[in-house]
């Protein structure tokens, strides 16, 4: 299991507020999804890669 940070998306919740497009929120979470069998688990992911917990 990871998880991964989309940023701050603008989106309705927020009022269209954020500066990233859902688009760009998505990368991270998409990346994930089509890891490999043998990708990392246990963490927490954004664009740039991993996030300290």
């Amino acid at each position: 299991m990871n998880a991964a940070d989309p940023g701050y998306c603008a989106t309705d919740l927020n009022g269209h507020s954020g500066p990233r497009t859902p688009t760009q929120g998505a990368v991270a979470a998409v990346r994930l999804a089509t890891l490999p069998a043998d990708g990392p688990t246990a963490g927490f992911f954004d664009d740039e890669g991993t996030v300290p917990w």
